[in-house]
């Protein structure tokens, strides 16, 4: 379930930084009163958070299937 919800949060990062590249437009900011505001940046942290976390899915073993 942390896996999922890490995932979730780094797309949302990655969908806004592609707004930011290609739009030059902050979603969270927009939708969250601005980048200094307390929201925001807790938005921005748990984005974070979710991507480092998504590195550990890069060094998990694979799993086997069952036959």
């Amino acid at each position: 379930m942390l896996d999922k919800i890490a995932l979730i949060l780094t797309i949302i990062g990655g969908i806004n930084w592609g707004l930011i590249g290609i739009f030059q437009f902050d979603a969270v900011a927009w939708l969250f009163g601005g980048t200094a505001s307390v929201f925001s940046r807790i938005i921005y942290t748990l984005v974070a958070l979710g991507a480092i976390w998504c590195i550990s899915l890069l060094f998990r073993p694979e799993p086997r299937e069952v036959h």
